[in-house]
């Protein structure tokens, strides 16, 4: 079997490639006949594979547990329409975060409520998945720490939220009462805009 038949079809580290058979050297050779592409350091795809989100690929080979939050969770459910400069990374805290080529923001957030609303979505053009925060979710840490994410982020996204169908201001406030810090600026939004 060729090398390049060896490995695998998803991005994959050079410990990965040497694994199933491909060393280092044949790997930067690889590498330097372009048929597979370094996505970052020490993480490779084939050249054929289909075009990914190649920050979000890095984030997660890098923290498997990392979660989209804040404003790049409130821009990708389409709550507000600014593109964060940086990608928003939630990870539990006591972890360390990696060196990244990819722009990130990392954030720790507490290991007890870190799971909370926490959902998983295919990164596109791969067959990795990373976390995301709900909707909901994203709202009320946007509250919660809103003097670093600004208020008016908040208000932003919690007017499209209330314009969906089928929202409930009630498991909002729900939510807002498992997150410490959380229930009162989100209790205050909500009577604020209804």
């Amino acid at each position: 079997m060729r090398p390049l038949e060896k490995l695998p079809l998803r991005a994959f580290s050079q410990s990965e490639a040497a694994q199933v058979g491909v060393d280092s050297r044949t790997l930067y050779r690889l590498r330097d006949t372009g048929l597979i592409e370094q996505v970052s350091r020490g993480l490779y795809q084939l050249a054929t594979a289909p075009v990914a989100d190649l920050d979000l690929l890095e984030i997660v080979k890098r923290r498997p547990e990392a979660t989209l939050c804040l404003a790049s969770a409130l821009a990708h459910h389409g709550l507000i329409d600014a593109i964060p400069p940086r990608t928003d990374i939630a990870v539990p805290r006591g972890q360390s975060v990696p060196t990244t080529t990819a722009a990130v923001q990392w954030h720790s957030f507490d290991r007890d409520t870190f799971p909370i609303g926490r959902e998983e979505m295919s990164i596109t053009g791969s067959e990795e998945i990373i976390g995301v925060y709900s909707a909901e979710r994203s709202l009320v840490d946007v509250f919660r720490l809103r003097g670093t994410e600004g208020y008016e982020t908040g208000i932003e996204a919690l007017k499209e939220w209330l314009k969906r169908k089928g929202v409930r201001p009630a498991a909002l406030l729900e939510m807002a009462r498992t997150i410490p810090r959380a229930l009162g600026p989100v209790k205050n939004a909500l009577e604020y805009l209804t």
